[in-house]
């Protein structure tokens, strides 16, 4: 009996260990078989360096239990004492797999294969596991032999010698040696058989990727053919019965277990086909009926046993038609559905254990490389590779793939793999669940290098891998560029220098060879950026075409590429973030505002991409956020001139987002359509551009009074902004009407207050029309009191002083549109306090009022349309246009703005829609008036885009003609339709402006 001193000593030891039922570990070190383990300390820390102490311990119980004499016994203690190799890896599995000690305790003498520690035992393959099986006679013993070759594959991978790749690699290659083994066993059998027919076994899915699971059916294709002239249909007879025999060998269970099923059922058809067919039935099925997860399903094929020269030629007939799939109607969606599918058909209960088949399992980067190897590797060879690690790299080294994601993508697969392998291993049972149980994670831990907290740790690893896969499948599985580069033409997902020139024509390029030149400098060369242009162009090239000046778009892009250059994330956000190559092709080739903004400042390509909600992203900035930025680069300035540069450099790049997010959602993108809501788009245009407008002007005015002043100015100072600007309706190319008021503060010299306010606006305005990379923002004050006479800041008496004895009924009109912009908001308010009974009169308009503003409007179209213009088409004094719209919905807020508060408002649009409310205008009216107006802003606003300066008709050359055509959703050769519409919208328009405005 043990002293219970000793007995707590050895307890404790036990615990040290990581043995987690110390006490039947003790019970089983007391027994005689094992005094040389309870009393080395090499061997405990053996036991306790595996991944299950418990189990490891209980299993080399039991194969010393079988060993047939003390002789043998003492012979496996002696070896493990002395021989740390076999120590490790006997144990190792011992304490990792409970499925493999029982097979050491049925079969005790197997322990010795993994004695031998040679080179090639590292590293084994396909002729050294048959040589392990070639004394296998019958099923049983080529099972026994199966798990005798799986011992050392298991030992090398527990202990770390081999990788999960490699160890994958390995047992592909037991798979290999064990179906030649089989498929000889059945030859055997059935010599006839074998004498009529040639058949070839295919390996498909993992085992023909090289990376095979512990447990796994092992897919397999057959293909025979006659042998000696033998008749064609007894040849596929014989080989089915081959083939069939090979298959029950490998399946059938015995007392020995069963080595994994075979599986027959990609083949064509699937289990309703027959399991063998010849070389040209399987031609002639994959060339008329195969569906695409068939030839994906082909990635991995490779022959395997047989007749291995029918093999190759199965190969090499069957590959070209692999790399086609991709050219299959809707291919990408297509593989894309087939992988929702896997996900929607997992149990509710099992999809968070999922390792492999759930989100953010090991079958989401399968999918991923996959579907990339079948839309790239039709050009590119270093692509077609089955395995899926191998065909990552390629992808990565071949610009794809970031290297980046291709590592972390790397890392989670091996990860995952791991795990899946580990449990596997115990029971040597054909699973993807991860445990739930406590015991059965803490060993997949243990087995993992996890040793701290392994339950925890494996847990946070897990999730972790799960996590980044997840994105980084969505992130390349669901790439709108896969489809784009999927739908080319055969030959074009590389371009030759014939087969681009042929291209480019077809394309409509106007100079085919300027276009190749520019491909030529982007694309040539053995670097990563050139390999990725390479990838990118053909598809660009497409998006460029669908506009109207495709070699315009070209030429933007070559000269944002040589800007960007050496920035690492200019293709990478191309080749990878969501629309945003097919984003910059749009805004490269609509027309030269959007890039020339680009060009001043390359950086905002940035823009283009999905977005965080901060910089990034094509959605526009509220006023407040832009505010907050332009007053914070101020501060920050060395005085007002860079605090202005600042805040124009602002101004520029928020331009910028805004033309592309207007040309995005004009022309619609793969991933979104163009939108139906036109009004929408001016609404989003004028709201960016006037809050754009106003924060850059509270910027400028911060840096100059902050210049010359420091904080604060003798006079309060707003700014008061009219027309377009106070309605929230500025275009690309607008002015900035305003007034400016002051009020000097208590105490302050009145003359000094009124220099102080000339002084801020003058430099306010030279400021902003200072020469430099930045468009210039012109203030126009010509509406104020006396007009370009009167002086161009006053106090807010003196504004009350004109008004109440001089206001004429236009500058009540002008009003209308009147609202503070920037500086001091109390001022500004008493200012609109002040204003409010001019532009909205207690008893509406006299008829003398109504008669002077019909007359201005009827002198304005008569004086100011130029000559030579084509009233029908100027969209702002010509008929129908924003004039005409304006003037209306003006002169009914005159008359009843007093009496209806939806009618005060700055805004056309929501002055119009509350007209209708009030029932001053019908449905119809309101809807024929916001038509045309809306029409008549997307026209200016495409103008300006087009030619890159401001317009009021549509231009006369012919290409920029039609890329306000495409702006506004006419596709080729429907300039004609784009006009007659537009005269028919403004004519109808131009109706119920003389019936409304005339009282005709």
């Amino acid at each position: 009996m043990t002293a219970p001193g000793r007995r707590s000593s050895t307890f404790s030891r036990l615990l040290r260990h990581g043995f987690t039922d110390p006490s039947a570990a003790e019970r089983l070190l007391e027994s005689t078989e094992l005094a040389a383990v309870r009393s080395d300390p090499v061997l405990l820390d053996a036991l306790g360096a595996t991944a299950d102490p418990d189990l490891a311990l209980a299993g080399l119980v039991r194969l010393l239990e079988g060993q047939p004499d003390h002789t043998d016994r003492r012979k496996v203690l002696d070896t493990l004492t002395a021989a740390k190799p076999l120590r490790d890896r006997l144990l190792g599995v011992l304490g990792a797999s409970a499925a493999l000690g029982e097979h050491l305790a049925r079969h005790p003498h197997d322990w010795q294969a993994l004695v031998t520690y040679e080179p090639q035992d590292l590293h084994p393959g396909v002729a050294e596991f048959e040589r392990g099986l070639a004394e296998a006679t019958d099923p049983v013993s080529l099972r026994v032999a199966y798990r005798r070759c799986l011992l050392s594959i298991a030992a090398r991978d527990v202990c770390g010698t081999t990788d999960v790749a490699q160890a994958a690699a390995e047992l592909a290659d037991l798979a290999t040696a064990t179906l030649r083994a089989a498929l000889a066993m059945a030859s055997a059998a059935a010599p006839e058989d074998a004498a009529l027919c040639r058949l070839a076994v295919i390996a498909m899915g993992k085992c023909g990727g090289h990376e095979l699971n512990y447990v796994s059916d092992v897919d397999v294709i057959f293909v025979g053919e006659t042998a000696d002239g033998a008749d064609e249909q007894a040849a596929v007879r014989a080989a089915t019965r081959l083939a069939s025999h090979m298959m029950r060998i490998c399946s059938e269970t015995t007392v020995e277990g069963s080595i994994w099923p075979v599986d027959a059922n990609l083949r064509p058809e699937g289990r309703n086909g027959p399991l063998v067919r010849t070389l040209s039935s399987h031609l002639a099925y994959y060339q008329r009926w195969a569906k695409t997860w068939e030839f994906q399903a082909l990635l991995k094929a490779r022959p395997v046993a047989g007749d291995l020269d029918l093999g190759e030629q199965y190969i090499a007939a069957l590959e070209p038609l692999v790399w086609k799939a991709a050219e299959r109607e809707n291919f990408v969606a297509d593989v894309q559905r087939m992988r929702r599918r896997v996900v929607e058909n997992i149990p509710a209960a099992e999809i968070d254990r999922q390792l492999k088949l759930g989100p953010g399992g090991l079958r989401d980067v399968e999918f991923a490389v996959q579907l990339l190897q079948l839309v790239h590797g039709r050009a590119d060879t270093s692509l077609r590779s089955g395995t899926t690690l191998d065909a990552l790299g390629a992808l990565a080294a071949g610009g794809y793939v970031g290297r980046v994601d291709a590592a972390q993508l790397d890392a989670a697969y091996r990860f995952l793999r791991s795990m899946e392998h580990r449990i596997q291993l115990y029971r040597l049972r054909r699973t993807h669940l991860v445990p739930e149980g406590e015991n059965d994670l803490r060993r997949i831990g243990r087995s993992l290098g996890l040793r701290t907290e392994p339950v925890a740790d494996l847990n946070r690893e897990w999730r972790r891998h799960a996590a980044v896969v997840r994105r980084l499948h969505e992130k390349l599985f669901y790439r709108p560029l896969l489809d784009a580069v999927a739908q080319l033409a055969p030959g074009e997902a590389r371009l030759s220098a014939d087969a681009a020139r042929e291209r480019l024509v077809a394309l409509g390029y106007a100079d085919p060879a300027s276009a190749l030149r520019h491909l030529e400098a982007l694309a040539s060369g053995v670097t990563r950026k050139a390999a990725i242009q390479r990838t990118l162009l053909p598809v660009l090239l497409g998006w460029f075409a669908d506009s109207a000046d495709p070699d315009a778009g070209l030429l933007n892009f070559r000269k944002v590429s040589d800007a960007l250059g050496k920035t690492p994330w200019y293709l990478r956000l191309l080749r990878d973030e969501g629309a945003a190559a097919e984003n910059l092709a749009r805004v490269l080739s609509a027309g030269r505002l959007a890039p020339d903004l680009l060009m001043r400042a390359p950086e905002a390509v940035a823009l283009l991409g999905d977005g965080d909600g901060g910089a990034g992203g094509l959605e526009p900035r509220g006023r407040a956020h832009l505010e907050q930025e332009i007053l914070a680069a101020v501060r920050r300035a060395d005085g007002a001139a860079q605090g202005v540069t600042a805040a124009r450099g602002v101004r520029r790049r928020e331009l910028f987002r805004t033309a592309a997010a207007d040309i995005v959602g004009s022309y619609g993108t793969e991933a979104s359509p163009a939108t139906a809501d036109q009004g929408a788009l001016v609404d989003l245009v004028g709201g960016a551009i006037s809050d754009l407008t106003a924060a850059t002007l509270a910027g400028t005015l911060r840096a100059v009074v902050r210049e010359g002043w420091g904080d604060t100015l003798p006079t309060r100072f707003a700014v008061i902004g009219l027309g377009r600007f106070g309605g929230h309706e500025l275009g690309y190319g607008s002015d900035a009407d305003v007034l400016f008021v002051h009020e000097p503060r208590e105490g302050a010299d009145e003359q000094e207050a009124a220099r102080a306010a000339n002084t801020v606006v003058a430099e306010m305005r030279r400021l902003l029309q200072l020469p430099s990379a930045d468009p210039p923002l012109l203030i126009d004050a010509d509406l104020r009191p006396e007009g370009k006479s009167g002086p161009l800041v006053r106090t807010l008496k003196s504004y009350e002083a004109y008004y109440r004895r001089w206001s004429l009924v236009w500058e009540s009109h002008a009003l209308l549109r009147a609202e503070p912009v920037a500086g001091d908001e109390d001022l500004g308010r008493r200012f609109v306090d002040l204003i409010d009974p001019l532009r909205y009169p207690a008893d509406g308009l006299a008829e003398d009022a109504v008669r002077e503003i019909r007359r201005l409007k009827a002198r304005m179209e008569s004086e100011r349309l130029p000559r030579g213009a084509d009233p029908t088409l100027h969209t702002k004094l010509g008929r129908g246009g924003l004039s005409d719209v304006e003037w209306t919905v003006q002169l009914l807020q005159l008359r009843h703005g007093r009496r209806e508060p939806g009618l005060r408002t700055t805004r056309t649009r929501a002055a119009l829609g509350a007209a209708r409310e009030a029932g001053l205008v019908t449905d119809e009216e309101a809807a024929t008036l916001d038509e045309a107006w809306v029409l008549a802003t997307r026209v200016r606003n495409a103008v300006m885009l087009v030619r890159g300066r401001a317009g009021d008709t549509f231009p006369s050359d012919s290409r920029e003609v039609a890329a306000v055509g495409r702006y506004l959703g006419y596709g080729p050769g429907h300039v004609g339709d784009m006009l007659d519409d537009y005269r028919r919208t403004t004519r109808r328009a131009r109706a119920v402006v003389e019936d409304l405005f005339y009282g005709t």
